[in-house]
């Protein structure tokens, strides 16, 4: 028997003191809806109503059941909402990262809008490499991240791509900062800081072999895993940082690269067959904020994009 429905029932008859007019408001026939109340009586062993011509009223057993039924209906609305708000992704924890260098906008701005749209959720987020991410992602410490391509992790699935350019950051007394944008080779025989291949191998290489193929052949290459030791080697007058975008600011100036030659593919990642309400929240919240402001585009194909016109990438 399905406790909480007959209770439901008996309230009904309660609340009407009629089983004509109760049957009439659970729209059921008023045969079915007495048997009901009658199993309810059987199965707590106590007589609820008083049937009589006129109606039916509660017996002293019937009211004290009644105080309890609404105490109980009230819970399990309640554990009902949960469990649906728990289904749409609104509570819970989630379990979510970032690549380093996404920049602080993007990321204020992905914790403010997930926070918005699911505000009983807890958005547990950190800044992981991509390797570490799909090492998390697989071994089920993360739920969901943000990763850049390539990306070879067997069992993830893969929200939209999207294309990243990259431009050179440099000291803003450096001469190649003068004009608006810079061709690739203008980099050549320059010092060129990257991110830690440790990082993301596949799209360390991708990048040094991008730059290659558009004439852009560096010095050394040093590794910078956060801005301000970039900074530093850019404000030392011969590095130069491939980097996104990145505010002018503390002695430097970024200058996009003539026809965006080089790009970064980032999508959000988690593994296969886990996208629950709060996974795509999360990615669907992350897709709209890179594009808003991380300088990110739809990518047309899944390889890297070689080249783009420059008016695609407005300063």
């Amino acid at each position: 028997m399905d406790l909480l429905l007959h209770l439901r029932y008996f309230r009904t008859v309660a609340e009407e003191q009629h089983f004509g007019r109760a049957a009439a408001r659970l729209r059921m026939a008023q045969p079915s809806l007495s048997q009901r109340i009658q199993r309810l009586e059987r199965e707590l062993g106590v007589r609820l109503l008083d049937r009589g011509p006129r109606g039916a009223t509660l017996t002293p057993a019937g009211r004290l059941v009644l105080a309890d039924t609404e105490q109980l209906l009230a819970a399990a609305d309640r554990l009902t909402a949960t469990v649906a708000r728990v289904h749409s992704g609104a509570l819970g924890t989630l379990r979510a990262a970032v690549p380093p260098g996404l920049g602080a906008a993007a990321v204020g701005a992905l914790l403010t809008a997930f926070r918005t749209r699911s505000p009983g959720a807890d958005l547990e987020l950190r800044e992981l490499p991509t390797t570490e991410q799909t090492a998390e992602l697989a071994a089920g410490t993360l739920d969901v991240g943000i990763v850049r391509h390539p990306c070879p992790a067997p069992g993830l699935a893969f929200g939209p791509t999207l294309r990243q350019p990259l431009g050179a950051l440099l000291a803003a007394d450096d001469p190649l900062a003068a004009p608006p944008y810079l061709p690739a080779a203008a980099l050549t025989g320059r010092d060129l800081v990257l991110f830690p291949r440790a990082e993301a191998p596949a799209l360390h290489d991708e990048t040094l072999t991008a730059c290659a193929r558009h004439g852009c052949t560096p010095a050394t290459v040093h590794e910078a895993a956060g801005p301000d030791f970039t900074r530093g080697l850019v404000l030392s007058g011969r590095a130069v940082a491939l980097v996104p975008r990145t505010p002018d600011g503390a002695g430097t100036v970024w200058r996009p690269l003539r026809g965006a030659p080089v790009t970064w593919r980032t999508s959000t990642a988690w593994p296969e067959g886990k996208d629950g309400p709060a996974v795509r929240l999360f990615a669907d919240t992350a897709h709209e904020i890179l594009r808003e402001h991380a300088d990110m585009r739809p990518a047309p194909s899944a390889r890297m994009v070689f080249p783009r016109p420059a008016s695609e990438f407005p300063l």
